[in-house]
């Protein structure tokens, strides 16, 4: 199989989609992989790393797109679009539901998107999101910590506080991979953390592991009590391939004191409050309504190494059934990979996506048939 990896053009986004071990596995399988110029080289890997490696360095992103499998690490910038053909297969983050564009483009092209955010094992664990959720949620703090700082617009609080000081009141929405790993970090740091879900199991579980953290069932007057308290919220809230619901109002916003923040991890499917909106690693800070926020939608690009290794040892296998079995019949005999799959020759293929953007859904099996 052709397979073409590109160099990301997201704003600082430096991750890349193989690494030279990776292309070596599978030129020698027989597959021929493409390296766009420097796709890795922010990363550590140069271009003649993935030479040495088994793959052609090509100069254009035309290039990658006359691939047949497209391995990637963010959704598709709209310079991208127009290189899509039918036929091909896109293997990366697509976080469709908050960009109808991109989804149009590929619906029109007829592409077959399949979507690590989706991909779900037979215990029910999404192992192509859990590593990046680790990363964006031991970053979430760090991040919240810089918004609270008066060079960024925040009211000048200390997350650990000092001695005869309290410390900052840090509210985290969601207790999944992202929530979990939020309150690791922020309790470290010694702010005093309350966690919200509805699933009461996940807050036993990290009231085990962390004394002193404080957790609620997420009912709407919880929620909202715990928000107008914090000087920094979290928003870690996954609905895996819909739109991330909006739970703080704008209204509910104002009443937190001016210059807390906001962190709001689910960007990339929306955002978690009714200001949010997405910001870059250039710019990541924003003011409204006197709430520093936080909303870049690849958090991982900032520790791209560290994230890039993680990703890779994670997506490589499934590459490999892509690759080694091509792109449908790899489809129709991996649920695994099935569970990814969310667009496919004009059709929307994943009904949370399907219900998120109001348009028709139809099973991949079907799809597939």
């Amino acid at each position: 199989m052709l397979i073409g990896v590109p160099k990301e053009t997201k704003d600082h986004e430096y991750r890349v989609g193989l690494t030279p071990g990776g292309v070596r596995a599978l030129a020698k399988a027989g597959h021929r992989v493409s390296i766009e110029r420097d796709a890795g080289s922010k990363v550590g890997f140069s271009n003649a790393d993935y030479n040495a490696a088994g793959a052609v360095i090509v100069d254009t992103l035309r290039q990658i797109y006359a691939c047949d499998l497209v391995v990637k690490v963010k959704e598709l910038q709209q310079a991208e679009w127009p290189l899509l053909r039918s036929g091909q297969t896109l293997f990366c983050y697509l976080h469709l539901a908050p960009d109808p564009g991109l989804l149009q483009a590929m619906l029109a092209a007829r592409v077959t998107g399949i979507a690590y955010e989706t991909i779900t094992d037979r215990t029910g664990r999404m192992p192509l999101l859990i590593p990046m959720s680790e990363i964006a949620g031991r970053l979430a703090p760090q991040m919240g910590a810089a918004a609270l700082t008066m060079a960024n617009g925040g009211a000048g609080v200390l997350l650990a506080g000092v001695p005869g000081v309290a410390p900052a009141k840090v509210t985290i929405i969601g207790a999944g991979t992202v929530g979990a790993n939020a309150a690791r970090i922020a309790i470290g740091m010694g702010a005093q953390v309350t966690v919200l879900d509805r699933n009461v199991g996940r807050l036993a579980e990290l009231e085990q592991r962390h004394a002193g953290i404080r957790t609620s069932h997420a009912e709407p007057d919880a929620l909202g009590a715990a928000v107008i308290e914090a000087d920094l919220v979290i928003g870690a809230l996954l609905l895996p391939g819909g739109l991330t619901p909006k739970l703080i109002s704008r209204d509910l916003l104002k009443r937190m004191r001016a210059g807390s923040a906001l962190v709001d991890v689910g960007i990339d499917q929306g955002g978690i409050a009714e200001t949010s909106r997405p910001s870059t690693h250039t710019q990541p800070f924003y003011v409204e309504e006197n709430i520093v926020h936080y909303c870049v939608g690849n958090m991982p690009a900032a520790c791209a190494r560290t994230a890039t290794l993680a990703l890779t040892q994670a997506t490589l296998p499934y590459v490999q059934t892509l690759a080694d079995k091509g792109a449908l019949a790899a489809l129709r005999d991996d649920a695994d990979l099935r569970a990814g799959l969310h667009v496919h020759n004009g059709r929307i293929t994943y009904r949370a996506l399907a219900e998120g953007v109001g348009q028709p859904y139809l099973p991949a099996e079907e799809a597939l048939a």
